[in-house]
């Protein structure tokens, strides 16, 4: 972590109230997964050095939650168990449409299905679609609509809850879903926040994290090294709901000793979750700036 941010955990810690902590914007990520010889694999896109956020870092698709996301004429069916999110349940709802809308915008692929459960064969108005939901996500409701497609929530369980630490300039309330990517639609690079993507294994991801030659943000090692116990990509849903999700937000305090000891919290209670071995790799809203 920059020694700026780790002096700013040190004054908060101490019960420093100069720092105005930004408010943490709702988001939504969206772990692809599929199965390939090589194993159960995930997408992971690599953030252009320009991006103002997590910038050379390695993450899901994804983005933060827009007003159109909470537009009632979107079809969304089965249960949203907005509670699990730590969320109301307009913003419960909200934060599938953002998902499933990031998910096309960033990679072309429609996590949506038809009156009978089947996934939508890509067709030549199918780019232009997902142009004109990137140009303006009000147009949303109205694509599904013409395509008689809805959102089947079945098909997009939550994963995981993070929150960007409380010292960070740009701070996000992220819900992380996992989805499986339907078998007739192609993962594409079409975001242009991207200078590179790939598929990844879990193990092959976590080994290249450590070598230091894949770049990532504390919640996408975390995933990867749940990802782990999942065997194959048809385990999903049922692994996905036996799991206890609770906001996680790395936190730090003042040890008796004066040290920082950084430990995740649950943001919801303020209790302690486990305890940090070491700070936070670098700086989420920096990315390789830090």
């Amino acid at each position: 972590m920059p020694e700026e941010l780790t002096r700013r955990a040190a004054a908060i810690a101490a019960g420093d109230t100069s720092w105005q902590i930004p408010e943490a914007r709702p988001a939504a990520t969206v772990v692809l997964l599929r199965n390939t010889e090589a194993g159960l694999s995930t997408y992971l896109m690599r953030r252009t050095s320009t991006m103002a956020f997590a910038a050379g870092m390695h993450v899901f698709p994804g983005g933060r939650i827009d007003a159109a996301d909470f537009d009632s004429s979107v079809d969304v069916r089965g249960d949203i168990n907005a509670a699990r999110m730590t969320a109301d349940d307009r913003l419960g709802r909200a934060l599938i449409i953002g998902a499933v809308r990031e998910v096309f915008e960033e990679t072309g692929v429609l996590l949506a299905v038809d009156e009978d459960g089947r996934w939508p064969d890509i067709d030549d108005q199918w780019d232009a679609d997902r142009r004109v939901i990137e140009q303006s996500s009000a147009t949303m409701g109205g694509v599904l609509a013409r395509r008689g497609l809805h959102i089947d929530t079945a098909h997009l369980p939550l994963w995981s809850h993070w929150i960007t630490p409380e010292v960070e300039e740009r701070r996000y309330d992220v819900r992380f879903f996992a989805a499986v990517v339907p078998d007739n639609h192609i993962v594409r690079d079409v975001s242009g926040e991207a200078d590179h993507v790939r598929w990844v294994t879990p193990v092959e991801g976590l080994e290249e994290f450590s070598r230091g030659q894949m770049a990532m943000l504390p919640p996408t090692v975390a995933t990867l090294r749940e990802l782990n116990a999942l065997s194959t990509a048809e385990n999903l849903s049922i692994h996905a709901a036996d799991r206890t999700v609770q906001p996680l937000m790395p936190r730090a305090r003042l040890a008796a000793d004066s040290t920082l000891v950084w430990e995740l919290i649950n943001a919801s209670s303020d209790e302690v979750v486990w305890s940090m071995s070491d700070a936070p790799a670098g700086s989420e809203s920096r990315g390789i700036h830090s």
